[in-house]
């Protein structure tokens, strides 16, 4: 007996989530960053080819050759503490989810590219959410930002429970509304915005994705 058309919208999406989680654990596992990117790479070409749920359009699906993506920097590899911040609540409008709550929860300092404002996902899902919007935008990268971490999606690089977060910026990557218009993402606010470009992760094709 065939399933109808919205269980198997949810046993794919469910299957791509189990999928997603566990290429970020396998990233977590590898002792070697550079390697665990190569597997982040492979495993993501995979699924945008291939999955039912792949954010791309069926034309560009059959043209594709692999998501564009910056060589790995190992100086773009950070292990943070989180600071310490004032509170800030914000209410994002969403594609699918409907009004999503985050509150700022710490900042974490790269180097000497800047700081990143830390959130909290709130919900019956949670989570910890980091995007990434930088002189890349608009460019090369796309004009909303990116993502590096999104634990409610399985972008999980991993950490302690003493507030230190792994932030890789090659693993920066962008969000389902740079393939598809019809999504509405939450996108970076001002505390998560570097002028600079930051040549690492994820990249725009020549001609975009839509």
């Amino acid at each position: 007996m065939a399933i109808g058309g919205d269980a198997h919208a949810a046993l794919t999406l469910l299957d791509w989530r189990r999928q997603v989680f566990a290429m970020y654990a396998d990233v977590r596992a590898y002792g070697d960053p550079a390697r665990a990117h190569a597997h982040w790479q492979t495993v993501r070409n995979e699924l945008f080819a291939d999955h039912p749920q792949s954010p791309l359009s069926d034309q560009r699906r059959a043209s594709f050759s692999g998501l564009p993506v910056a060589p790995y920097d190992p100086q773009l590899r950070f292990e943070c503490s989180l600071i310490r911040t004032p509170a800030e609540h914000r209410d994002v409008p969403t594609g699918t989810d409907g009004v999503v709550s985050f509150d700022r929860i710490g900042r974490l300092q790269l180097g000497d590219l800047g700081s990143l404002d830390v959130w909290s996902v709130e919900g019956y899902s949670g989570g910890v959410f980091v995007p990434l919007r930088d002189g890349s935008a608009g460019s090369t990268t796309y004009g909303g930002g990116r993502y590096v971490l999104d634990t409610r999606k399985g972008a999980d690089l991993g950490g302690d429970l003493a507030g230190t977060l792994v932030v890789d910026l090659n693993f920066a990557y962008h969000p389902s509304c740079a393939y598809d218009p019809a999504w509405a993402c939450p996108l970076a606010p001002p505390g998560n915005v570097f002028i600079q470009p930051v040549v690492a992760g994820e990249q725009l094709p020549a001609d975009g994705w839509y």
